[in-house]
Order: C-alpha cells, then sequence, then structure tokens
C-alpha cells in the first residue's frame, strides 16, 4: 500500500489531463468508426503496436522493426484504401457532431413508412424492387453506375421508379435520409454456393452488397411477389410491414438520446470508455514508468537574478553531471539542451558563495526523473566592481653597469584608473608595468611600457591608456 501510495504521489494533473484527453480522442475514434472496416483495421494496428512494444521490452529488434513497417504500411493503407470511409465519417455538419455523440441517421418515420408501403404494393403487383439503406461506411467503392436522382422520398415515388416502364427500373435505388439519392444503381453480386437455386440477380445483388458492407438492402421478389431484406450473411422475409418498418428503423433511426439506448447499447459504450482509458492509461505508464533505464548528461550551469552590481568573479565548476531515470522510451529522447540546471543568485551577497543544486532547480522533460547530481553543492564568488587611482610603478630588471646609478625616474602617466571587485581592489595598491631592463641603459633616455593588470578582472578604466613612458637619468658613480 505504501509503494502504491508513492506512486501516486509522484502523478501531476498534468498526467491526468494527458490520460483523460487522449481517452476521448480514443473514445471518439471508436464512436466515429464503429461498424465500419475502417475500425476493423484501426484494431488492428493496436495490436501490431502492442507486439512491437513487447518486443522492444524484451529486446527483438528485428522483430520490432517488422512490427514498424507493418504499422507504417497500415497507416498508409487506411488512408489510400478506406479514404472515402473516413471521409463521411469526418464530414460532419458543425463541430460539435465531431467532439460530442454519436453518428445519427436522419430517416425519420414518414420515408421509412413511404418505403414500406412502397415495396409491399410493388410486391402486391409482382413488381422487382431493390432499395438500399446505406449504414456507416461510405458505399461509393461497392455500388457503381447510379444516376444522381436527389428527390424526397414519397411511395409514389417509389413505385414509379421500379415500374416495369420505367427506364431506370433496372437497379437499386439509394436512400439516405429522407433523400433517394441514385437510382438504377449496380450492386456487386454475391458468390456464394449455399443460396437457394431460385435466387435470381436480384437477390444475389442483394446478398451481394450487404456481406460487402453493412449497409441493409431490401428486395421485392418480382417472382414470387415476397419482400425480403438483407444484412450481413443473412437473406430474411419480411413477414409485415410491421415488421419491415422496425427492421429499417433499428438500423438507421437510433435514439439520438443516450438514456434512450438500448441497454446493451449503454453497457458498451460504457465498456469502450473505461477501456479507452485503460489503453492509454497502460500506454502512459510504459512510456514513463516501466522498464526504466538509466543515463548520465553533463549540464552547464545558468546562474539567474544576479544583481546587476554584481558579477562573477569564480566558480568551483562549470557544468555537473546528472543521472537520469525513465522509461527506455523516453530517456532515448532527452538531448542535452532540454536538460537544465539554473541557480538563483538573487540571495547572494557578495564574496564566497555557497549553493546547494535541488530538484528546483533542474528543468526535465515530462516523464523524467532526476536520480542524483554530482556535485550537490556549488561555490560562487561575487563582487561589486569599483572605480579607482592607482599609483605606477616601474617593474625593473637586471643591473646597471657598475660605473653608472640611476639618478631619476619620471612616468607620464604616473597614476591610472582600474576598475575592478571590490575585493580584489581592497588589497591592491599598485599597479606594474611590464620588466624593463636596466643592463642596457648607458645614457640618460626613455622608454615605453605595457601595463600588466594583475589578475585578469582587473580592467582599465574607459579613456586610459596601457602603457607609461618612462624618463630616466643616470649618472656616473663617485670613486670610492
Amino acid at each position: 500500500m505504501a509503494g502504491f501510495l508513492a506512486f501516486l504521489s509522484t502523478i501531476r494533473w498534468q498526467d491526468l489531463v494527458d490520460i483523460i484527453l487522449n481517452s476521448y480522442i480514443l473514445f471518439r475514434v471508436y464512436a466515429l468508426f464503429r461498424g465500419t472496416r475502417v475500425f476493423g483495421i484501426l484494431v488492428g494496428m493496436a495490436v501490431f503496436w502492442l507486439f512491437n512494444r513487447l518486443a522492444v521490452s524484451v529486446g527483438l529488434i528485428l522483430t520490432s522493426w517488422a512490427m514498424q513497417g507493418i504499422t507504417a504500411a497500415a497507416a498508409l493503407i487506411i488512408i489510400v484504401v478506406f479514404r472515402n470511409e473516413i471521409r463521411a465519417v469526418l464530414q460532419a455538419k458543425t463541430l460539435k457532431a465531431l467532439l460530442w455523440g454519436l453518428p445519427q441517421k436522419t430517416e425519420g418515420k414518414g420515408s421509412i413508412q413511404a418505403v414500406v408501403d412502397a415495396v409491399f404494393e410493388l410486391a402486391s403487383k409482382h413488381v422487382g424492387a431493390l432499395v438500399v439503406f446505406p449504414g456507416n461506411e461510405d458505399l461509393e467503392e461497392v455500388v457503381q453506375s447510379g444516376i444522381p436522382w436527389d428527390g424526397t422520398v414519397s411511395k409514389e415515388m417509389m413505385i414509379t421508379i421500379f415500374w416495369r416502364d420505367n427506364p431506370v427500373h433496372d437497379g437499386a435505388a439509394v436512400v439516405d435520409g429522407d433523400r433517394v439519392t441514385q437510382v438504377s444503381a449496380i450492386l456487386p453480386l454475391s458468390r456464394r454456393d449455399d443460396l437457394p437455386s431460385y435466387y435470381g440477380t436480384r437477390h444475389r445483388a442483394a446478398a451481394g452488397l450487404a456481406e460487402a458492407s453493412d449497409a441493409l438492402v431490401v428486395l421485392v421478389s418480382e417472382e414470387r411477389g415476397q419482400v425480403l431484406f438483407a444484412r450481413g450473411q443473412q437473406i430474411q422475409v419480411a413477414t409485415s410491414k410491421n415488421a419491415l418498418f422496425n427492421t429499417i428503423m433499428e438500423h438507421t433511426a437510433p435514439s439520438e438520446k443516450m438514456g434512450e439506448r438500448p441497454q446493451h447499447e449503454r453497457l458498451r459504450l460504457a465498456m469502450a470508455g473505461l477501456l479507452s482509458v485503460a489503453f492509454i492509461g497502460a500506454i502512459w505508464f510504459s512510456f514513463t514508468r516501466g522498464f526504466e533505464t538509466m543515463t548520465s548528461l553533463e549540464v552547464p550551469i545558468e546562474y539567474m537574478n544576479r544583481d546587476s552590481q554584481m558579477e562573477i568573479r569564480g566558480t568551483s565548476v562549470d557544468q555537473v553531471r546528472v543521472s537520469l531515470g525513465g522509461s527506455g522510451a523516453l530517456v532515448k529522447s532527452v538531448r542535452p539542451g532540454q536538460v537544465q540546471v539554473r541557480l538563483d543568485l538573487s540571495r547572494a551577497n557578495v564574496g564566497l558563495n555557497m549553493l546547494t543544486i535541488t530538484p528546483e532547480n533542474v528543468s526535465l522533460p515530462p516523464g523524467i526523473a532526476l536520480k542524483e547530481v554530482k556535485p550537490h553543492t556549488v561555490e560562487v564568488t561575487l563582487d561589486t566592481p569599483v572605480r579607482k587611482e592607482m599609483p605606477v610603478q616601474v617593474d625593473w630588471m637586471g643591473r646597471l653597469p657598475e660605473n653608472l646609478v640611476l639618478t631619476e625616474v619620471a612616468l607620464f602617466p604616473d597614476k591610472v584608473t582600474v576598475v575592478a571587485g571590490k575585493l580584489i581592489m581592497d588589497s591592491l595598491s599598485t599597479i606594474y608595468t611590464e620588466k624593463v631592463y636596466l643592463d642596457g641603459i648607458q645614457a640618460p633616455g626613455a622608454t615605453t611600457a605595457r601595463l600588466i593588470l594583475q589578475p585578469a578582472s582587473i580592467k582599465l578604466a574607459p579613456g586610459s591608456r596601457d602603457t607609461v613612458t618612462i624618463k630616466y637619468t643616470v649618472a656616473k658613480r663617485k670613486a670610492p
């Protein structure tokens, strides 16, 4: 229990939002594509992805590559082969229809009743007919050579379409909503061997479309004067108008309110929601917690919020070694620029400051855990720059000839203004020139020498020269 509570304490609110958002996206994919051929392919891709993750976890390199290739190919196949079904599902009239609710059919009871009355009247007169009610799948690739119609459904129109003298009677009519969208459409024929021998072309066309899609096909047998309907692998006789009406209503007009949905439908949707959360939760766990891997990076230290009047004069280290842990997939994706170590100098004082690196000072990508920082303390020396006028002194080197003595030395300028930290300036009393050798002096003269600024943090004030002119006078040494 303690371990479980410790695990819960590591979950951020961003993680919960991440899981809920992606779970809802997965549930919407199910809601929009269920019942279509695309949904089966999506399920297959999910299975291949799970096998790929399993292969990666146990080190099956070749198998994981093969699974990745199959998944990528399947994604391309879905886009190319099932583009019509995808377009039909995503062509929502409003954004709300895409993000909320379930795809609904628009057929009303009046249009369905008109079709039912028409087919039973045609059956009584032994006039053949085929009426297609599409499901969720697009029928563009299986229904061919249809003539666009776009007429409002009525009993009289349906009878007229299939009357023997009408040029478009020999084919199927497609009913979508309260409109007849196509007439004289050619349906694929079933090649099943178990169909009754007396089934003609119209029966096989109805069975063929029902097998190839999720459409409901209503047909009228011209020879037997019967009304039948085909759905999936079944062809059944409609025993009455009421039975056919209920069948079409069940196929085309489910209730739009969740509260009015059948009990099994609500249970199915609830189960789909729970499975979506469980699936996304498992993926999140595998990426962020599963199969933990360790890695180390050398990360430079960044200093923040330094007082503008202070300067960093020295640090004990310029970078630290950061040890990270997390799932293999996330750890492998970490780049040095994504990990940052920042130290706050807002409370630092002039002089030596000892700063401790805590987890709050280390910025990491989501899902990566900080294991260790070496060293975990950093020494930072801060100082306040000041200006000061300092005397200049020549740094003589060597000895004059024995018969000469140095009698006078003059420097131009004899003082310079320097800028340095207060701590350095307190210990500084003189600025020296570079070494000037006495050995070569034979007579009075002048020379130029460069100023030596030690330590390197000492700078000349703007406008100050970095050289001085040295004028010297020598005289002959008196004999003892």
